[in-house]
C-alpha cells in the first residue's frame, strides 16, 4: 500500500513549490502573495526511487471556523490526520515565529514522523536554520524548494519510514472503457455557481472549501471517486476548478493563473460539466465556456444549479433548451441537468448523463457502414456544383475517436461549401446515433495521378 506525505506550514513558506517539485509538474499555483493554496491537493509523487502520495495544504493560521481561514485550517487538520509522514516547513529567512512553535507542538502531539524543512536557505544567512532546533522536531534540513537544495538529505530522512510501506504501481496500459481507468470529469463555470458544493455532495464529504464568498477555489483540484452505475462501477476523477469571469474583468495576476489552471483542466478532461445558475439561464460567459470545451473536442454536459429557486420550471426549461439549440448548434441535443447542489435534488441524474456522452464521445463506426451511408446521403442531396463543375465525394473513413473524427476523400475539397459539410455531419449524427458530442469531418483532396505528367503536344521544340 502506498503512503501519504503531507506538507504543512505557515502561509507563503514554499509548500506548493515543494509539492510541484515532488510531483514533477507545475500543478499547484505559486505566487509571492500569501494564502494562494486553499483546498488540500493530493497527487502521486516521487523522491528518487520512493513513490508516494503528496498532499499540499493551505497555510496554517489561527481563525474561527466561520471565517474562510478557519475552514482552510480545518482542511489542513484533515491532511495531518490522513498523512503517514509530515514535512513541516518553515521560512528560514523570517526565522521562527510564535505560530511555528504552536503548530510544532500540535505535530509532536500527532505521534507521526515529522521532518523539519528550513526553506529558503539559498543564502549564507542560516540564523533561521539554527533557530529551528528549538521547535523540538529534530535536526532541520537546510532546504530550497525552488532550487532543489537539500533534496538528497530529505530522501535519506524519508527512506527509513518508506521502507515500512509496500508501494504498488500499475504500469498496465488501459483502454478507454477499461473499468480500472478513471473517467476524468472537469466541473467548470463562473464564480459562485456551486461547483465545489456539487462535488462535496457527490462524494458525500466536505472535501472542498465552500461558502458564500465568490472565488474561494483557486487551484484545479482532482479527487478520486467511485460511482455505482446501473451496469457497473465507474472510477471517476472529479476536477474542481476556479470560477471563470469575463476576460475584461480578470485583472489580478493570481486570478489569471487560476483561470489558466481551469483551462488546462478542460483540455485534459474527457467530459466537461458546465455549471451555471439556473436563474441566470446561460449568459454569454457560460456559452463561451461551453463553446471552448466543444472546440477542444470535449464531451459536454450542461448543469443548471439552484433549480429550487426557479419559478414556472416547465416553461423555463423549454426556454433553456431552445436557447441551447440556437446558440450551441455544433452539438445538438446537449444534455441539460437541472439540480440543486445544496439540497442534492436532481444530482442523481448527472452521472448517467456524463457516462452517456462519454460513450458517444468514444463512438466507432465501421468503414463499410460509413460508405453505405455516404452513398445514400450523396444520392439524397448531391454536393452543389461550383463554377459548373461537380464535386465528387468518393470515400469516407473514421480515423480516430474522442471525439469521433472522419476523413472524406473527394475532388476539389476546397470548393465544398461549409453548409454541405454541416449536412454531412448532421447526417452522421442521425444515422449512427451520435448526439451531443463534437464530430469532426475533414475533407481530403484526392490525388491526381496525371498531375506531374507533361502534355507532349505542349512541349516546345529546342532550336
Amino acid at each position: 500500500m502506498s503512503f501519504k506525505v503531507a506538507i504543512i506550514g505557515r502561509p507563503n513558506v514554499g509548500k506548493s513549490t515543494l509539492f510541484n517539485r515532488l510531483v514533477g509538474q507545475k500543478l499547484a499555483l505559486v505566487d509571492d502573495q500569501p494564502g494562494v493554496t486553499r483546498d488540500r491537493r493530493e497527487h502521486p509523487a516521487k523522491l528518487g526511487d520512493i513513490k508516494f502520495t503528496v498532499i499540499d495544504t493551505a497555510g496554517l493560521e489561527e481563525a474561527p471556523i466561520k471565517k474562510l481561514e478557519g475552514r482552510m485550517r480545518q482542511q489542513t487538520d484533515i491532511a495531518i490526520q490522513e498523512a503517514d509522514i509530515i514535512l513541516f516547513m518553515i521560512d528560514a529567512r523570517a526565522g521562527i515565529v510564535p505560530n511555528d512553535e504552536k503548530f510544532a507542538g500540535l505535530l509532536r502531539a500527532s505521534n507521526k514522523p515529522v521532518i523539519l524543512l528550513a526553506n529558503k536557505c539559498e543564502g549564507k544567512d542560516l540564523e533561521g536554520l539554527y533557530d529551528a532546533y528549538r521547535l523540538g522536531l529534530g535536526d532541520p534540513i537546510a532546504f530550497s524548494a525552488e532550487h532543489g537544495e537539500g533534496v538528497a538529505e530529505l530522501y535519506r530522512k524519508v527512506l527509513p519510514h518508506a521502507e515500512k510501506f509496500e508501494s504498488q504501481e500499475d504500469d498496465e496500459t488501459l483502454e478507454w472503457d477499461n473499468p480500472l481507468k478513471p473517467l476524468r470529469v472537469a466541473i467548470v463555470g463562473r464564480p459562485n455557481a456551486g461547483k465545489s458544493t456539487l462535488i462535496n455532495y457527490m462524494i458525500k464529504e466536505d472535501r472542498l472549501l465552500t461558502g458564500p464568498e465568490a472565488g474561494i477555489t483557486r487551484d484545479s483540484i482532482g479527487l478520486e471517486w467511485q460511482w455505482s452505475g446501473p451496469d457497473r462501477d465507474w472510477p471517476v476523477k472529479l476536477y474542481d476548478t476556479a470560477g471563470m469571469r469575463k476576460r475584461a474583468k480578470v485583472q489580478e495576476k493570481l486570478e489569471r493563473m487560476s483561470v489558466g489552471d481551469g483551462l488546462r483542466a478542460i483540455k485534459f478532461a474527457e467530459v466537461v460539466v458546465v455549471m451555471f445558475e439556473a436563474t441566470r439561464a446561460l449568459d454569454k460567459q457560460d456559452l463561451q465556456i461551453a463553446d471552448l470545451a466543444l472546440r477542444e473536442g470535449r464531451a459536454v454536459v450542461l448543469v443548471a444549479n439552484k433549480w429550487d429557486e426557479v419559478e414556472n420550471r416547465s416553461e423555463f426549461f423549454t426556454h433553456l433548451k431552445e436557447r441551447v439549440a440556437t446558440l450551441l448548434p455544433q452539438a445538438p441535443g446537449l444534455p441539460i441537468i437541472c439540480l440543486s447542489a445544496l439540497t442534492g435534488r436532481g444530482v442523481d441524474k448527472l452521472m448517467p448523463a456524463v457516462t452517456s456522452v462519454y460513450v458517444d464521445w468514444n463512438a466507432k463506426v465501421k468503414t463499410s457502414d460509413l460508405n453505405i451511408w455516404l452513398e445514400n446521403a450523396v444520392s439524397k442531396h448531391p454536393p452543389p456544383a461550383v463554377s459548373g463543375k461537380r464535386i465528387k465525394i468518393r470515400y469516407i473513413a473514421q480515423i480516430k475517436t474522442r471525439p469521433p473524427t472522419f476523413v472524406a476523400h473527394c475532388q476539389r475539397a476546397d470548393d465544398l461549401p461549409e453548409s454541405y459539410r454541416r449536412y454531412l455531419v448532421n447526417s452522421i449524427r442521425e444515422a449512427f446515433e451520435i448526439p451531443a458530442v463534437p464530430i469532426r469531418l475533414n475533407m481530403a483532396k484526392q490525388d491526381n495521378p496525371y498531375a506531374n505528367r507533361v502534355d507532349k503536344s505542349k512541349r516546345t521544340k529546342r532550336t
